[in-house]
């Protein structure tokens, strides 16, 4: 049964379909006057025992504040949008991208408390503004389940359910997840730019954030417009995928942290051609979990992107070869599969033999192979600190799906200062 809005208004925070659902553990819950003192300012070698958690800890500062503001601004606002959004940074997500900047920032022999502190204000923005493009993104794809849990837009629908007439609480649920996408992109712009950021640094990661923003977008509307208009050329889908995930999940942070270091261009450059290698292989290798991954591990339904047409590389692929060989059968599959919405689980596999007889697949997985391994390549002609450089590279290789798993520790290393040629620290 949905929940009216009286019954729904809460301070320990929003509701998930089904239940409670807390939003702040450990601590006070948001909304109280009392926030948790800041976190951000760890010692080096305590944030590298565990990035994820040290980000986590200044998160837990932010949103506990910008969502006891957003209560004092309106306690419905609070609860339905701003708690949605601080409860969904929170809960899941690996913290990818910030562990990118950690480990860049480390490689480039960053640390002192002021460095730190800033690599962990912007790691935890990076999460807010992932939190924006995922919400927008389930919008526009009509997603049902994000990491085992409904979309905060149907979450939202369902909730008034029985409160709005009918149709009123699907759009309700859809207007209400772009404004917490926007709310969680404005609290990531805020952070930003509270963080003490000074001279050359200060300058370059601005600019950075700024791009990074813009390409967000960029890439999100190369893939709106593929969906819409079938486009299948394998350079349009690539180029598609780096602009929209290698150079945000993976190119950027690596190149924020390396700014934070001051590192010099040189060590910069090869940094950010290692994440661009990466970053395309960390789409391939989620274009092909979408068709053959287990749900329990991706926490979505397989088949997304095959029902509402998304032009893939690997789709590209398959197509191309299908094309020169003349099989038929493989173009209509692709053809009447593509756009139609929610595939049957027959249809699926149909799509899944495509992929696989042309060819497709271990085409795809063999480019995923050769970028993983370039973009090693130039993290190891960096001259880079031991243990920072090491556990950066760990986790390029983990992020394609080509590695250990993402919690791995390099063995034999040990911590030390980065040198650039002629002797001079590369971070400070």
């Amino acid at each position: 049964m949905g929940r009216t809005q009286a019954q729904d208004h809460d301070p320990a925070g929003p509701r998930l379909v089904g239940g409670p659902v807390p939003v702040s553990a450990p601590g006070p819950p948001y909304g109280t006057e009392h926030p948790l003192p800041p976190p951000d300012t760890e010692d080096a070698s305590a944030v590298d025992r565990d990035v994820s958690g040290a980000v986590g800890r200044v998160l837990d500062h932010v949103l506990a504040d910008r969502v006891a503001r957003a209560h004092d601004v309106d306690p419905l606002f609070g609860d339905d949008v701003a708690g949605r959004v601080a409860h969904f940074t929170r809960t899941g997500g690996k913290r990818t991208r910030s562990r990118f900047l950690w480990w860049a920032l480390r490689a480039c022999g960053g640390e002192g408390a002021a460095t730190v502190g800033a690599a962990l204000r912007i790691g935890a923005a990076l999460e807010l503004l992932q939190t924006c493009a995922l919400v927008h993104d389930d919008v526009m794809d009509g997603s049902a389940l994000r990491r085992a849990r409904p979309t905060l837009h149907v979450d939202v629908a369902a909730q008034y359910a029985d409160a709005a007439p009918a149709g009123r609480a699907g759009r309700l649920g859809d207007g209400t997840a772009i404004l917490a996408g926007d709310l969680a992109l404005v609290w990531a712009d805020d952070l930003l730019a509270e963080t003490p950021l000074e001279g050359d640094a200060g300058r370059a990661v601005r600019r950075l954030w700024s791009d990074m923003r813009t390409e967000m977008v960029a890439g999100q509307y190369l893939d709106l417009h593929g969906q819409a208009t079938g486009a299948r050329s394998l350079p349009r889908a690539l180029r598609a995928a780096r602009i929209k995930s290698a150079l945000y999940s993976v190119e950027r942070p690596i190149a924020l942290g390396a700014a934070l270091a001051g590192a010099d261009d040189g060590t910069a450059a090869a940094l950010c051609a290692a994440g661009r290698c990466v970053g395309t292989a960390f789409q391939l290798r989620d274009d092909l979990d979408d068709v053959f991954g287990d749900p329990r591990r991706t926490g979505k339904p397989t088949g997304g992107d095959i029902g509402e047409g998304k032009q893939t590389c690997l789709v590209a692929v398959a197509h191309a070869r299908a094309e020169a060989a003349g099989d038929r059968r493989a173009l209509d599959v692709l053809d009447r599969s593509l756009g139609r919405g929610t595939l049957t689980e027959e249809g699926l596999e149909e799509v899944r033999e495509v992929l696989t007889g042309t060819g497709a697949r271990s085409a795809v997985e063999a480019m995923i192979g050769r970028l993983v391994a370039r973009g090693l390549r130039h993290i190891d002609g960096a001259l880079l600190d031991p243990h920072g450089g090491e556990r950066l590279r760990l986790l390029l290789a983990s992020a394609a799906g080509e590695g250990p798993p993402r919690d791995a520790h390099p063995r034999g290393t040990r911590p030390g200062p980065a040198r650039a040629a002629g002797g001079r620290k590369t971070g400070r």
